[in-house]
């Protein structure tokens, strides 16, 4: 199974920043630390992150595996002291299959039209899978978007929550962190998904403009220089 990568986008005082701090302190309790160690030498090689950003699962590490015997799903966390559990409201999803789910509410009609447009339009020319959910945590369909979008090496999921300042939450495959830089998502974050910006512009804005820069990053040939800038919408 393909490893699935992801990358937050979080102000220091997020409950993930803070777990990840407890994480590498050195007062940990030595058997604590070696029992977390063991835990990831064992599922290092066939898990499939499923941290869909800190706004779904706020604090808490997901991994998804697989049950060797009965081929079930298993969602493996590493607790920290008061992390909450990641959401998974499967009632939230739409009845039909949609890039662009929006149970915020801050997308019009006709906004979800032209991006489930222009993501259909990126799937056929690139071979790279946009996902869109915009969200205030947590009300969320959370992990069960995994299932419904069939997320995969090829995916780039998109979730668009102004719960922690900034707005903009990217999870890549693996396969698209081979040809985009990681650095393009956070200079992506930081242009278009500041709290200056979409308190000004809108969420709306925000979420419109980062998927037009994701759709012209993807469609750079890939090189040392592509998608070295953000550009303007």
């Amino acid at each position: 199974m393909a490893n699935f990568l992801s990358y937050h986008h979080l102000p220091s005082s997020s409950l993930a920043a803070k777990a990840s701090l407890q994480l590498s302190s050195p007062q940990f309790p030595t058997k604590r630390l070696a029992s977390f160690g063991n835990w990831i030498d064992h599922f290092r090689s066939k898990s499939v992150n499923l941290a869909l950003s800190s706004a779904l699962a706020l604090g808490l590490s997901l991994t998804f595996t697989e049950d060797s015997k009965e081929k079930k799903p298993n969602f493996v966390g590493v607790e920290f002291a008061e992390a909450k559990v990641g959401v998974n409201k499967p009632e939230l999803l739409p009845k039909e299959f949609s890039p662009v789910i929006d149970v915020a509410g801050f997308l019009s009609d006709g906004q979800e039209k032209r991006l489930a447009q222009e993501i259909a339009n990126i799937e056929k020319d690139t071979g790279f899978k946009l996902r869109v959910l915009a969200q205030n945590y947590p009300d969320t369909p959370g992990l069960a978007i995994r299932d419904f979008w069939q997320v995969d090496d090829r995916t780039i999921v998109f979730v668009a929550d102004p719960t922690f300042g900034n707005i903009l939450n990217f999870n890549v495959g693996a396969s698209v962190d081979l040809d985009i830089p990681r650095s393009f998502w956070s200079r992506l974050a930081g242009k278009y998904g500041n709290m200056f910006y979409w308190k000004e512009k809108g969420e709306d804005a925000s979420v419109e403009a980062a998927v037009m820069a994701i759709s012209n990053c993807l469609r750079e040939p890939v090189g040392p220089n592509n998608c070295s800038e953000v550009h303007e919408v």
